[in-house]
């Protein structure tokens, strides 16, 4: 059993004394915190000695990414401890109880990083903590104060040892963070300073291990090619950063590691004369496949969240029958399996593949001829090709009579306004201020076509729910007045499109982009 604690806290250093020499004993006393703040009063506990021993793969897959898996015994938190990065100064650590091996569900949250690798010893950290409790005027605990006398030692070839002492302030439970500011000032005026490194993992290795070689960059800097691998590797992180989240179920997580993958293969197709389309279509599928396994809860959440507002916006003498209840009963029919069904895929030998085929096209990507080319010409082509299909589709769409056609045709514009939107904002860091104005209209687009396709799909949904409230013998009424109110949603987002399209279709947008 995993548990769970957000951690924030700040670490300091002495300043080096002159000549870089390290600072006197004396020039390393601690300021008296009392009076900083809320400080009302400085609690010694005693000093505890930790080992810790730091895990990860050979190539340090987890320490790129800022996350620590280590084993810990001494203090009063002995066990297994992984950390994943929130913001600078915050962390999730997650714990499980000592044991010899890393436990399962540890290794379940770096599946994403780890694959196929092994996880071994890296680096074991022994620090001897002599640890102050701040408190308030009323006795509550606000932060942790530790100094910790550090020796680390490099466990695998070739071998090596630093040593170093560090000064941490934690917060407790429900202190607001402006604290570590007021201590920061303090600390500052008696010589000491934030830490250049974000973990003890991070001072160790840089201390201990020889220097990496630069890594080669697969195109040349500066180069349409450079540019579009940039935005490619942002998204690949992102898919990953985001796969310990799902498992966790965090909020929002499904859906932004939809959004990784919707953007990795948008980007395939806008640049097509950058990458070979023969080599990323495959993974584009696999993308495909990954998002529908993702998204059958998350849909299912949306459309759920939409019925019970819709019901909520009702007065109580419009609501006849079960009609809470019904709903109730359909979406747990609806998301029974789902999570296990996304959990399942993370798990699958399918994803690992797909990770592998991401970093393989990373790694030496297919480029073409246009990746050679300057991003100021090839990127705003690249933009209008998507801008310029969009502009097909919502023509086609608005020249049909109203009905499920029409909505067909207005649900592939949609796509096609997300992939130009998507397409305008990779292209932001070369393009600039254009391609920001192209990005919020497609965005509009987006969203006023996506306000009407949810109208759509919640229409099918209430008409099965009336199905089964007929079925049942319970009134129709609530869910028929439902439709009704989505249907006529729908058809105002309809009259609204064209004046929203010509705003967005005007000649100087689409110039302002011209190669």
């Amino acid at each position: 059993m995993a548990d769970t604690k957000r951690e924030i806290e700040r670490k300091f250093e002495f300043e080096a004394g002159k000549n870089g020499r390290k600072a006197s004993k004396k020039a390393r006393r601690l300021p008296d915190l009392v009076g900083t703040a809320e400080i009302a009063a400085a609690e010694p506990q005693g000093t505890v000695d930790l080992d810790a021993v730091y895990y990860d793969t050979p190539d340090r897959r987890l320490a790129a990414d800022g996350l620590t898996l280590r084993r810990r015994t001494g203090g009063s938190d002995a066990g297994w401890h992984l950390k994943l990065p929130v913001s600078p100064g915050v962390r999730d650590e997650i714990t499980a109880p000592l044991a010899d091996t890393v436990p399962r569900a540890l290794a379940a949250l770096v599946r994403s990083r780890v694959r196929d690798g092994a996880l071994e010893p890296l680096v074991r950290l022994r620090s001897s903590r002599d640890v102050v409790h701040l408190l308030d005027a009323g006795g509550r605990l606000l932060a942790e104060l530790s100094t910790d006398a550090v020796l680390a030692e490099r466990t695998v070839d070739p071998p090596a040892t630093a040593r170093w002492t560090e000064v941490e302030v934690e917060l407790a439970d429900d202190v607001a963070p402006g604290l570590l500011d007021a201590v920061e000032e303090e600390f500052r005026k008696a010589g000491l300073h934030p830490s250049d490194a974000p973990s003890k993992l991070a001072r160790a290795l840089a201390e201990t291990s020889p220097p990496a070689e630069p890594a080669l960059e697969p195109a040349p800097p500066g180069t349409a090619g450079a540019h579009v691998l940039a935005y490619l590797r942002a998204q690949v992180d992102a898919l990953v950063a985001q796969d310990p989240a799902v498992r966790r179920n965090l909020p929002d997580s499904v859906h932004q590691m939809r959004v990784a993958t919707r953007r990795l293969r948008s980007a395939f197709k806008t640049y097509g004369k950058v990458l070979d389309r023969t080599v990323t279509d495959p993974i584009g599928e696999e993308l495909r496949w990954l998002a529908a396994e993702l998204g059958v809860d998350r849909d299912q959440e949306v459309l759920m969240d939409r019925l019970g507002t819709r019901i909520g916006e009702l007065p109580h003498t419009l609501l006849l029958g079960p009609v809470r209840g019904r709903l109730r009963t359909w979406n747990a029919a609806r998301r029974s399996g789902s999570r296990r069904r996304a959990l399942a895929a993370l798990d699958s030998r399918r994803y690992l593949t797909l990770l592998g085929d991401l970093d393989a096209l990373l790694a030496e990507p297919p480029l073409r001829a246009g990746a050679a080319k300057d991003p100021g010409k090839e990127l705003p082509r690249a933009v209008l090709r998507d801008y310029d299909r969009l502009a097909g589709k919502v023509s086609a769409a608005l020249e049909m009579p109203a009905g499920h056609e029409r909505d067909l045709a207005l649900h592939d514009a949609r796509k096609a306004a997300k992939r130009a939107r998507y397409a305008a904002e990779s292209a932001v860091p070369a393009l600039g201020r254009p391609a920001k104005r192209v990005a919020k209209e497609m965005k509009a687009v987006q969203t006023l076509l996506g306000d009407h396709q949810d109208a759509v799909v919640a229409r099918g949904a209430l008409r099965d729910l009336a199905v089964q409230a007929t079925a049942a013998h319970e009134p129709g009424f609530t869910w028929g007045l439902l439709y009704g109110r989505e249907e006529a949603l729908a058809e105002a987002r309809e009259r609204e499109l064209p004046d929203l399209w010509e705003r967005a279709s005007r000649p100087g947008l689409r110039a302002a982009l011209s190669p």
